[in-house]
């Protein structure tokens, strides 16, 4: 019984592999991005500017996009990387529509991928917060 109960609780295959792609896709995305945040790319420092918000930011949004990114290739931290960076592309969704001239598009597509990524890495068997006894 225990282990038609452990197989049900357990991703399917090609769940995991769906996964997996978009983890990595996703990552090599913040990782380009969050890396070229750190480095002090002229784009980045602009677009910074722009935002008002000083290049303080800009360090700690690339910091944010690296960590995140790492997370989603962590086993365990997958689901808890998507959500971080999905609240991360909220606030970029809002300064693109707000402050920014650019495109909002790849926000709102990162984002959308990141809901995705953190429903498809949910457990439904995790807890954050421990049960009391």
């Amino acid at each position: 019984m225990s282990q038609s109960l452990a197989r049900a609780a357990r991703p399917s295959r090609g769940r995991n592999i769906a996964a997996w792609v978009l983890s990595v896709a996703l990552s090599a995305a913040y990782l380009a991005a969050g890396g070229a945040k750190l480095a002090g790319v002229p784009m980045m420092v602009q677009t910074f500017d722009q935002i008002g918000l000083g290049q303080w930011f800009r360090i700690a949004t690339g910091l944010v996009e690296v960590v995140g990114a790492l997370a989603l290739l962590t086993p365990g931290y997958a689901f808890l990387g998507a959500v971080w960076l999905a609240t991360t592309m909220v606030g970029a969704l809002l300064a693109h529509l707000l402050v920014l001239p650019t495109p909002a598009a790849p926000a709102f597509l990162l984002l959308i991928l990141d809901v995705v990524l953190a429903s498809l890495r949910r457990d439904p068997s995790a807890r954050l917060v421990p049960r009391p006894r």
